[in-house]
């Protein structure tokens, strides 16, 4: 059975910055890209980040793109997203997600519907 786990979200000032974890088990990590994705209240499911099955390369929509990094660690079937320069517009619930594919090649890169697997989320709040 397949689990994913977030932690590392919080209530953090605008202006800082937070690093979320989360931890896969029950899947062939190595062979799959991974995904970051955040809803607000109100709102759609947004993509934030996708990174390949190894890590060599990443994809970031462009609203996205400078104040977000994806990383992996295969080693322990765990990938993180840090954020930098907070804002109250980050704030949301961020969810990680086991893709079905080994890139972050594809139109499909921050679509929903191209990942299987989805953790609980972990809730960020940020204040002005």
């Amino acid at each position: 059975q397949v689990q994913v786990v977030e932690f590392g979200g919080g209530l953090v000032q605008a202006g800082g910055s937070l690093r979320l974890s989360c931890i896969v088990s029950g899947y062939q990590f190595d062979e799959h890209n991974m995904g970051w994705f955040r809803q607000a209240p109100g709102k759609e499911r947004e993509g934030v980040a996708c990174i390949s099955s190894r890590g060599g390369n990443t994809y970031y929509p462009d609203a996205m793109e400078g104040r977000f990094t994806i990383s992996r660690d295969n080693g322990k079937n765990m990938v993180f997203l840090q954020i930098f320069s907070l804002t109250p517009g980050d704030t949301a619930i961020y969810y990680c997600a086991a893709g079905r594919y080994a890139s972050c090649s594809g139109s499909w890169r921050t679509d929903p519907k191209a990942y299987d697997y989805w953790g609980q989320g972990t809730q960020v709040t940020v204040s002005s």
